[in-house]
């Protein structure tokens, strides 16, 4: 009988830069690629919101099916469940005589808790559940510290990562794969049958994101082969509006930041826009700065005091002010239209999230966790370091306390409309 392994996808659906199937294709006989729809992914929060929302579960339907889509081209399949991990691979371990399981480590807590009980129950069978790192730009391990010695600071993070590591080449998509035959693959469930909020599944869905490891390679190769009009745009754009919106690709492992790097690279050598791509870097550097402090610290950015010992909760309660500033009837109308946008579209770009943020903060005075579990609802980006790293900035309880102290709203106000445009809806 030959070696038989499970490739476990989760929040890395793409073939290209995958180390964990690399090797799985490289040291099985057969592989058994699996995608497990985890019903806990969806349920109500404590935090008057739900854990995923209608746009961003449509995402994720669409990354998911995209990968099978493509295996079932190599002349195999995806295998897709619905159900607890913990409980469905050690059956199919079993099934099929799987000899290990393959997957890539997380660094939230819920996420984390999964792959110890998984581990925990492949244990029993004598099974090794080996973990894999592929989310981030630099692995941990070419970084010029340890994790315990991470600077707090993300100037000193980039500063000395940009200078001291080196980011790897990506590797190589398999071109074949052997797959473990199976009869029944699955089926990929619609909305409805996800969402728990009936609400959020009869909505119209307005948004021009799809899901998928193609359409992320697309946009990447068209946001970076604008030619001559990029060039006019370094020229001109300021720097809030060279938005690359590939971030919700990069949440599912739909892309790998690796390749955003190394295709940019080759851009750079053609078109030489380096202020231009400098953005996309330091996007992604803030994703590895985020995911490095969860490491660090863990589940303290989830704790409504944060960083701040002498700190004080609000109330998390669900009132009139935290709905209109959901649905974007606030009154205050840059506010409202980002709001709408993003639960539209399920994006709104970095500064506006800032702003929304601030606004829900410092002019509503509500807790912070309540605007983080929205953005959890809502982002189809959502990705927990960077979403509950990000507000616990705003709200002057993260690590970076130099960071913490540059929110104002005013500021944000006249950066994202210096003419005044709504300002004067205001006044009207």
């Amino acid at each position: 009988m030959g070696k038989k392994i499970l490739v476990w996808f989760r929040n890395d659906l793409r073939l290209h830069d995958n180390e964990m199937l690399v090797e799985a294709v490289s040291k099985a006989d057969e592989i058994l690629p699996v995608y497990i729809f985890d019903p806990r992914h969806f349920e109500r929060t404590h935090y008057h919101s739900f854990k995923t929302g209608a746009t961003r579960a449509k995402f994720l339907i669409e990354s998911v099916s995209s990968l099978q889509q493509v295996l079932v081209q190599m002349g195999g399949n995806l295998l897709v469940l619905q159900g607890h991990p913990e409980e469905i691979l050690p059956g199919l371990v079993e099934k099929y005589e799987l000899t290990e399981v393959y997957h890539h480590r997380e660094v939230a807590s819920e996420e984390t808790a999964v792959s110890v009980k998984v581990e925990d129950a492949l244990w029993k069978l004598k099974v090794n559940l080996k973990h894999f790192i592929g989310h981030t730009l630099y692995n941990k391990e070419d970084l010029p510290f340890p994790i315990k010695d991470i600077p707090d600071v993300f100037t000193q993070f980039k500063k000395k990562t940009e200078r001291d590591a080196v980011v790897k080449p990506c590797f190589t998509t398999p071109t074949a794969i052997t797959f473990v035959d199976l009869e029944n693959w699955g089926e990929i469930p619609g909305l409805a049958e996800l969402l728990q909020n009936p609400a959020a599944a009869m909505l119209k869905i307005k948004t021009d994101f799809k899901g998928g490891e193609q359409e992320a390679l697309a946009h990447l190769h068209d946001y970076l082969h604008a030619g001559e009009g990029m060039m006019l745009a370094n020229a001109t754009l300021k720097k809030h509006e060279i938005v690359s919106k590939l971030s919700a690709w990069l949440a599912l492992g739909c892309l790998s930041p690796r390749e955003v790097y190394w295709k940019m690279k080759e851009a750079e050598t053609n078109y030489g826009v380096k202020p231009y791509f400098n953005q996309i870097v330091l996007g992604i550097l803030w994703r590895d700065y985020y995911r490095f402090m969860f490491k660090k610290y863990g589940n303290t950015f989830f704790k409504p005091q944060g960083f701040k010992k002498d700190g004080f909760s609000l109330r998390l309660e669900n009132t009139a002010a935290l709905q209109n500033w959901k649905d974007g009837q606030t009154g205050q109308p840059l506010v409202d239209a980002c709001m709408q946008e993003l639960n539209t579209t399920g994006y709104i770009n970095q500064i506006a999230r800032q702003l929304v943020a601030t606004y829900l903060v410092k002019e509503l005075g509500l807790n912070w966790v309540l605007g983080a579990a929205y953005f959890e609802e809502q982002l189809i980006d959502y990705c927990p370091a960077s979403n509950w790293g990000n507000w616990a900035a705003v709200a002057g309880v993260g690590n970076d306390q130099k960071l913490s102290n540059s929110f104002d709203f005013e500021k944000l106000l006249k950066f994202l409309d210096p003419k005044g445009t709504f300002a004067q809806v205001v006044r009207a």
